[in-house]
């Protein structure tokens, strides 16, 4: 039977409360699962850096990468695997953490382990796949499509609240742009926040080039701190960095990435920011 339900502002990520008068909330990790001692090594750095600062931090890494540009690219350790050390991310460090599914039977799996369910942009219309991530309970942080209207992810948030979902983050991550490139409007983010749901800005996709590379996604992270400036002056309820001690030598996304040693000052700086327009607000 069908449940309709509301969308909750602040919404349960976890153990934390995302939106207004809360924490920013954090999302950061590597884009893809390479191995346990890398990825825990950069939990357990992002989580001495947010233990100090006014954020939430929910660990990302994802266990497979389904929509590689070639279909050689390396795609992460599997779902049982992946999950497996995003168990030890969680027991290790006691953060929340959260993955990509992309298949609608991946879900309850995933919700075993993981306190927030993403839906990856090229899938934000796939209403089994929202259907099967609201139905584990958990939060569900859903990736507009590069493709899509802010205004039209109402109907994702429809979705999920029908299926008794009311814990949902709608995450900004940029809009195709002709061939190979994406911009963001900044009015999507007021607009999607007035749906209801908190609102995430990615910051690293966002400043990806699809295609750029021939047979892989290229990118400019040098966009990305003023990106994340821009979306927290407009205002936004969390952001979402993907980091990686060698950004240069990981497997995916590393062009869209900030080097780990460099995270904390391009955090303090975005926070900043984040304060002054608290001040007016």
């Amino acid at each position: 039977m069908t449940r309709i339900t509301t969308t909750n502002h602040p919404a349960r990520v976890g153990p934390y409360a995302c939106g207004r008068g809360e924490r920013l909330l954090l999302i950061a990790g590597p884009c893809v699962i390479e191995s346990a001692e890398l990825t825990l090594r950069i939990a357990g750095e992002l989580q001495q850096i947010a233990s100090t600062r006014p954020v939430n931090l929910v660990f990302k890494a994802s266990f497979d990468k389904a929509n590689r540009t070639s279909g050689g690219a390396f795609r992460g350790a599997g779902i049982e695997r992946g999950l497996e050390i995003l168990a030890k991310v969680k027991q290790q460090f006691g953060l929340p953490v959260t993955t990509d599914i992309h298949e609608s039977q991946q879900a309850a799996v995933a919700a075993q382990v993981c306190d927030v369910l993403q839906i990856p942009a090229f899938l934000a219309r796939q209403t089994d796949l929202l259907i099967a991530a609201a139905e584990t309970g958990r939060a569900v942080n859903v990736k507009k499509g590069q493709f899509m209207a802010p205004w039209d992810m109402k109907h994702v948030v429809t979705k999920l609240n029908a299926a008794g979902c009311p814990n949902v983050l709608l995450c900004e991550r940029g809009t195709f742009f002709g061939y190979g490139t994406l911009v963001n409007d900044m009015r999507s983010l007021p607009i999607m926040r007035a749906l209801g749901p908190p609102v995430i800005y990615d910051a690293t996709h966002s400043v990806q080039e699809p295609g750029g590379l021939g047979n892989a996604t290229g990118g400019n992270r040098a966009m990305v701190e003023p990106l994340a400036r821009a979306a927290v002056a407009v205002g936004v309820d969390g952001l979402f960095f993907e980091t990686h001690p060698q950004p240069d030598q990981s497997p995916s996304d590393g062009p869209n990435m900030i080097p780990l040693d460099q995270f904390a000052a391009v955090l303090d700086r975005v926070l900043k920011v984040r304060a002054a327009v608290e001040d007016f607000a």
